[in-house]
């Protein structure tokens, strides 16, 4: 036995001391996962949906929300404000005007968030593809997380919608829209103002008929 040895004294092995800073930095890796993997969990099961009804397919969401079909269930809630909200539904066909207020909306809520679309109109026009009025595909405006087909979708159809936009965010499967409409604002700006003009902003000093708000 060394003299070194009889002391106690342990020489200094580089390769044991890589080893241990690895084990150490995964199981901080594997904490931080797992963390992340709980807070995605409790993102998916608390959607907050702002209540805007922004066309036609609003009608569906009484009783989506109500009794019949109880969507507080499964953990998704409405709420009154944007600010508050993590979802926009933007239930059907979408005039210029609205889109303005659907713009407006969306930028004031806070991240994460997202947007399930509903209706054909949301995804090629539906009954207003040739419409001078409406817009043809959300996509082009602001970022959509999930679409649901139909004219209008069903009450079962939109629950499908909700629970497969949890799962997404659950698995981190999910490229987020507002993460896209955030990495690619020069072109939404673009194309929002191709059909709003450089004042995307709705007019809140006039109303419709020109005549000033009290």
């Amino acid at each position: 036995m060394s003299e070194y040895e009889q002391s106690g004294f342990v020489p200094y092995d580089p390769q044991a001391e890589q080893q241990s800073l690895e084990a150490e930095t995964e199981g901080i890796r594997n904490t931080q996962t797992l963390i992340e993997k709980a807070i995605r969990w409790f993102h998916a099961r608390s959607m907050f949906v702002v209540a805007y009804g922004t066309g036609c397919g609003a009608i569906e969401m009484p009783p989506v929300f109500t009794s019949r079909y109880d969507i507080e269930r499964l953990g998704v809630v409405g709420v009154a404000t944007p600010r508050q909200a993590d979802i926009l539904i933007v239930s059907g066909y979408a005039s210029l005007k609205t889109l303005r207020r659907i713009i407006r909306t969306y930028e004031q809520m806070s991240e994460p968030k997202y947007v399930i679309a509903l209706g054909s109109c949301t995804i090629n026009g539906g009954m207003y593809w040739d419409s001078y009025n409406t817009i043809k595909r959300l996509e082009d405006y602001i970022g959509v997380d999930m679409y649901v087909a139909g004219c209008m979708p069903r009450p079962e159809a939109i629950i499908e919608g909700f629970v497969k936009l949890q799962a997404a965010i659950r698995d981190n499967t999910l490229r987020p829209g507002y993460v896209r409409y955030r990495e690619n604002l020069a072109g939404y700006k673009a194309n929002q103002t191709k059909v709003l003009g450089e004042r995307i902003a709705p007019e809140y000093e006039e109303n419709y008929a020109g005549m000033e708000l009290s």
